[in-house]
């Protein structure tokens, strides 16, 4: 059908779409600093369709992600809906838990290790469920068609996919979005020329389904995940009821000589559109973490529809508006320059082969090993320019324009994964091809989850957030019940793998790493980073609180008074890592780990310091803390001047291992610093040049901010480096790290932790604060990145920052609090230290010198 006569036609109303100043680029405007340079892209490129899923373009609105495959003869999107996991609730907790957690205390008690480790193992719990994929959206073009100028990129300004490609004297292009105001992925393919728009749909899905065809140009694809996690025996015939999903794909076709037909039942054939505009929505039956998919009241396919009608009564255009909108008024809180220009010269006069991206033949996935000579022009266009060739060359051109767009990708996807009211961004975010994804793509709370939200508050985007929020009050619920059942402890208790149903047990296998309940305490210390950076008293005290002083009640209890001087965290491990016990056994389980002791003074001091304000410091829990804190052992130095992991100087195995936990008290906690535990910072270096700088991507961007919060640029700097390395998915398993060619980050396999690590580790960068003191440029890799400017960067106290430098030295920054509560005292750059008072609602100009020199309303 034409799209004029029922979805609201482009024809004669298309809408124009104009975007709102943001206050970074207004502040920045007052002071006459110049205008963010419109043309300056920020692009992912490629130049051919993807191979693989890390070669795919991602896209996502919270809830719906979508990797875009671009091929010509067949177009994949392939689908995910963040709700989409194998089980129910479950039961986490075990009544035979107290007996071995005796056993096992007392082992360790008398230094028994080995034994307390092999003890230990009672203690597991079962296995996570499973993130599904939702299925495929497949367009068949046809075959053998010679085409030429092939063209597919990611604009991280507008959030869209493009592809563009010629087959003899017609364009085609395909634009892909997904919108979060109207909860729909929608694609659009068009041509140069009328009638020229052909192919065949369908939806598919690994998992159980069925499929109907309408004749009003609708394909409706209705299915279940599966009711338990798979397993190697699947003979039982009772299987438990799955979450319900139910996808429908509407096409809005343009052209007076279109025709749709229904083929097999199970596709659509259309012939002979100008245009025609694909939209997907989807829903499922899933109620919440505590509801059983076979009680759910939830209809997925009355969601689906409801959602899609609204969606299908847009045009395009509109569509696209609102979506840019949306998207727009988050992302473009931040920008972020480190070169003087968009261009920039190529080392040697190389590219990689792959750059040729007027051959049809040419390949993302081959990754141009090796790098061909090329005799062309050696300056080349960014925008043009194949991502995969700007990887493989920035270690020779370490081109500044990279790393802004990877610091922009991070902030890019997190914005299309984690949005209010949907789940959590997971291990992949919310983009999975496999039903049997790596790690079961669970969030990891030892690490990969905390830190897919570090760039939340420093990189202005606190709203995306709000899932992680509502995750850890659901954790507290099931955490309360394994908590009192498990360790006879009052208050709540997470450990290092979750999933969707907020599972809070310890998982199955080696104590290494299932035995951590520091998951949950953690976690909570995200809650006061919030208030930290907002000031937002409502939050703090409704919602930050209450799971703050759970948390804690649980610490209070788990701590106990052993024969040494101190209490004690016993059993004890540091994450997945392994020690040499005296005795010469491999051992995990002791005592009083530095990462526990670490976390637990992190939570002690926000429930203090909450308290204070909300005026709760007489309650018993408060003054429990009080009584603790001294009795906490200290954070002590080994022999070899490292930082002690374990509580004894311990041999290590693995002194290259990828966790650096004993590290949390200077980043992402503040129990030390350069200037209150200079010693201690040493002693961080130290342990860093031990573990050394190889490790998974997420390893990489927690280095990175660690040297930064020892203000070590070059070493900052060399993490970057380190991680701006092509990953070829054939032999991914030959290094640790690096980038894949859609520029997600690798472990490998691919996870999105470091994506998100990397933002944060840069902001660390380039700003530092604590609720008094906000420091400038304080890892800034002078002699890289001599002139710069970064707007719209948040410190804590509500306070916005932006900072230009020029010949590696700080030119003028511009402050301003959104809150009257904040307590920002001095200013720090390099040597110079100034005392200020930001009132809310005021910018506050400072020069090089740290003078203030002017001031006006915001």
């Amino acid at each position: 059908m034409d799209c004029d006569r029922d979805c609201g036609s482009d024809a004669g109303a298309e809408w124009v779409w104009v975007r709102r100043p943001v206050e970074a680029e207004a502040a920045a405007a007052a002071a006459g600093w110049p205008a963010d340079e419109e043309a300056r892209p920020l692009k992912v490129v490629f130049a051919s369709p993807a191979t693989y899923f890390t070669d795919a373009a991602p896209i996502g609105n919270g809830r719906l992600g979508a990797m875009v495959w671009g091929g010509v003869e067949s177009e994949r999107l392939q689908l995910n809906h963040d709700t989409l996991w194998t089980g129910g609730p479950g039961n986490y907790t075990n009544p035979k838990a107290p007996a071995v957690l005796s056993n096992v205390r007392s082992l360790v008690y008398n230094g028994k290790y080995p034994e307390a480790t092999s003890a230990a193992y009672d203690l597991s719990g079962d296995q996570t469920q499973v993130y599904q994929p939702l299925g495929d959206i497949n367009m068949i073009f046809g075959k053998h068609i010679k085409h030429t100028n092939y063209k597919r990129e990611l604009d991280l300004h507008t959030a869209t996919v493009n592809v563009t490609y010629s087959v003899d004297e017609v364009l085609y292009s395909r634009e892909h979005f997904a919108s979060n105001p109207h909860q729909v992925i929608v694609t659009k393919i068009s041509a140069n020329k009328p009638g020229n728009i052909s192919f065949t749909v369908s939806l598919t899905t690994p998992l159980d389904h069925k499929i109907l065809v309408t004749d009003a140009n609708e394909i409706i694809m209705e299915g279940s995940c599966p009711g338990e996690r798979p397993q190697n025996d699947n003979s039982a015939s009772d299987h438990p009821i799955g979450i319900k999903f139910c996808a429908i794909l509407y096409l809005q076709t343009n052209g007076a000589n279109s025709k749709v037909e229904v083929i097999k039942d199970k596709m659509l054939k259309l012939d002979g559109a100008d245009s025609v505009v694909l939209i997907l929505a989807a829903g499922t039956s899933f109620e919440g973490p505590f509801i059983k998919p076979s009680e759910s009241k939830l209809d997925p396919k009355v969601s689906a529809f409801t959602t899609l009608s609204v969606a299908r009564s847009m045009s395009y255009s509109q569509l696209k508006a609102y979506h840019m909108d949306d998207y727009q008024s988050l992302f473009h809180r931040v920008s972020l320059q480190l070169s003087q220009g968009s261009n920039y010269q190529l080392a040697d006069n190389r590219i990689g082969q792959s750059a040729q991206a007027g051959s049809q033949d040419a390949t993302v996935s081959n990754y141009a090993f090796p790098i061909a000579d090329c005799t062309r022009s050696a300056v080349l266009n960014d925008s043009v320019k194949p991502t995969v060739d700007r990887i493989i060359t920035f270690k020779d051109n370490e081109d500044p324009s990279l790393v802004e767009l990877l610091f922009q990708f991070g902030r890019y996807l997190l914005i299309s994964c984690s949005r209010p009211g949907t789940q959590i961004s997971n291990l992949q975010g919310i983009w999975s091809n496999d039903p049997s994804p790596p790690w079961d793509a669970a969030p990891h709370p030892n690490i990969n989850l905390q830190m897919n939200y570090w760039p939340a508050l420093p990189c202005n985007l606190s709203e995306c957030q709000e899932p992680l929020f509502d995750f850890i009050g659901s954790l507290s619920v099931n955490g309360a019940k394994t908590a009192k059942v498990n360790y006879e402890a009052s208050g709540w208790v997470s450990h290092q793998v979750t999933d969707l149903w907020a599972k809070t047990s310890p998982d199955a296998g080696d104590p290494v790493w299932a035995l951590w309940p520091m998951g949950g305490p953690w976690l909570a210390t995200h809650l006061w980073e919030h208030y930290g950076f907002t000031l937002d008293k409502q939050f703090l005290e409704k919602t930050a609180y209450p799971l703050l002083e759970g948390s804690s009640s649980f610490l209070l209890d788990w701590l106990i008074q052993g024969h040494r001087e101190y209490l004690e965290t016993n059993p004890s491990t540091s994450p997945e890592h392994y020690f040499i016990a005296p005795d010469g056994k491999k051992a995990c389980v002791s005592y009083s780990t530095t990462m526990d002791m670490s976390i637990i003074r992190e939570v002690f001091s926000a429930v203090i310091l909450s308290a204070d304000i909300l005026g709760k410091s007489d309650t018993n829990v408060v003054q429990r803390i009080k009584k603790a804190l001294p009795n906490l052992p200290p954070v002590k130095v080994a022999r070899d001047g490292t930082i002690m992991e374990w509580a004894q100087d311990f041999q290590d195995p693995e002194v290259h291992h990828r966790h650096v936990s004993h590290l949390f008290g200077l980043y992402p906690g503040h129990t030390m610093s350069l200037e209150q535990t200079p010693d201690l910072c040493k002693a961080v270096a130290n342990s860093l040049y031990k573990r050394g700088d190889e490790g998974p991507g997420w390893s990489t961007s927690w280095k990175m901010a660690l040297w930064a919060h020892l203000h070590n640029s070059d070493h900052a700097y060399k993490m970057i480096l380190q991680l701006i390395t092509l990953v070829d998915p054939k032999h991914e398993v030959s290094r640790e790290g690096g980038l894949y060619s859609n520029l997600f980050t690798a472990h490998p396999p691919f996870q999105i932790d470091a994506n998100f690590g990397f933002p944060a580790a840069l902001s660390e960068m380039l700003v530092q604060s604590t609720g008094t003191d906000l420091y400038l440029l304080p890892a800034l890799p002078r002699n890289k990145w001599p002139h710069g400017c970064v707007k719209g960067l948040k410190a804590r106290g509500g306070v916005t920052v932006n900072i230009s430098w020029k010949e590696g030295s700080l030119h003028e920054a511009l402050l301003w609090s959104s809150s009257s509560l904040n307590s920002l005292a001095k200013l720090h750059y390099g040597d110079q230290t100034a005392t200020i008072s930001i009132s809310s609602g005021q910018v506050y100009r400072f020069s090089r010198e740290l003078k203030c020199l002017k001031t006006w309303p915001l």
